[in-house]
């Protein structure tokens, strides 16, 4: 005979002694690992928002799959496991090429350790796929549009009063020693210097301090 599968089950509350209890996830969990043979361990993470991509118990849960000590992961509802999309599917996939499946058994299909649930993961990852495909188009177009009515994008412009880069310039400095005296890059200066046409400046009549570099 077959040795029974080793099943994690992994429960998660946010807060504890607000009438959230991981018992209920538990019951539910253990229930259908009797009912499918499977032997399992509970990996319990209480008080610990499902944003948070590390955690005590789901750490020690993905060491134990990636080592081989696991078959399969159950849980009760897919955002016990993960909140983003993106976090779900970097966990499926760990879990897949470690050889262990995923099944929640509150979210329908979900279940890796047959064709029709891996297929309804792949749907999900291609469905997050395509969404963050059309965010990007989305902000792309945005930008040009504001690009075209002349709106700045992209960083803040860095305030700077040329004064006394050009008072340094003008006593012989080099571009980089000024732009460190003024704690702005020299490609900054630089630019802001070109856009008010003081920039190449002319070294005729401007005596350079040894050491220091035109540019």
């Amino acid at each position: 005979m077959s040795r029974p599968l080793r099943a994690a089950l992994y429960a998660r509350v946010s807060t504890t002694g607000h009438g959230q209890d991981v018992g209920l996830q538990l019951d539910e969990l253990r229930q259908v690992a009797a009912q499918r043979g499977w032997e399992a361990v509970a990996y319990i993470d209480e008080g610990v928002s499902g944003a948070k991509d590390s955690r005590p118990a789901l750490d020690r849960m993905l060491v134990d799959a990636r080592e081989g000590r696991l078959d399969v992961v159950a849980i009760w509802k897919l955002d016990r496991l993960a909140r983003s999309v993106r976090h779900l599917l970097e966990l499926a996939d760990s879990l897949n090429a470690w050889g262990v499946g995923l099944v929640s058994i509150r979210d329908a299909h979900i279940d890796t350790t047959t064709p029709s649930g891996r297929f309804t993961l792949q749907i999900l990852g291609a469905v997050a796929e395509l969404e963050k495909g059309l965010i990007r188009e989305r902000v792309i177009a945005g930008v040009r549009r504001a690009q075209a009515a002349g709106k700045h994008c992209g960083r803040p412009k860095v305030e700077l009063d040329l004064r006394p880069a050009l008072a340094m310039l003008g006593q012989g400095h080099g571009l980089k020693t000024t732009a460190k005296a003024l704690r702005v890059s020299r490609a900054t200066l630089r630019r802001r210097l070109v856009e008010a046409g003081e920039w190449p400046r002319s070294t005729e009549g401007v005596q350079k301090s040894p050491g220091e570099e035109a540019a």
